[in-house]
């Protein structure tokens, strides 16, 4: 059995998001193209891919921190806010970014509910394996 662990995590992100590009069931939403990421972000994200990286890297998340919330997921995607020569603030992230990446990972049945927050199923647990063991063989 392999561990997440044992692969660079961009490397596993970047993996990862390829392959959830070819699934139906998760696609960037129309309005994803207009937005920041949250209130700490001073522009819209430049990749134009960054909806399946983050996608892959909630994914990541909820396999390595299984029962996470939106809420804790929001705090470890905010950031800190420039206020210009007062001190800086940390500020969440987007929630609608995060609930709309874990709903689309949940009807493709890689991610489900749990006691609290949520956590990886058997088919999401074995494509990052899968995942994992092909960056391992390369």
């Amino acid at each position: 059995m392999v561990n997440i662990r044992e692969v660079k995590a961009s490397k596993l992100i970047n993996e990862i998001a390829e392959k959830l590009k070819q699934e139906e069931k998760i696609e960037k939403p129309e309005w994803a193209k207009h937005i920041k990421t949250g209130q700490h972000a001073e522009r819209r994200p430049s990749e134009t891919d960054w909806w399946y990286k983050r996608t892959a890297s909630i994914f990541r998340k909820l396999q390595l921190n299984p029962g996470t919330g939106v809420s804790s997921l929001r705090t470890w995607y905010g950031g800190k806010k420039d206020f210009g020569a007062a001190p800086e603030h940390h500020r969440k992230a987007s929630g609608k970014i995060i609930r709309t990446a874990i709903q689309q990972l949940e009807e493709a049945g890689y991610v489900e509910k749990a006691e609290s927050g949520r956590k990886t199923t058997s088919k999401g647990q074995s494509l990052l394996e899968k995942t994992v063991a092909d960056l391992k063989s390369e």
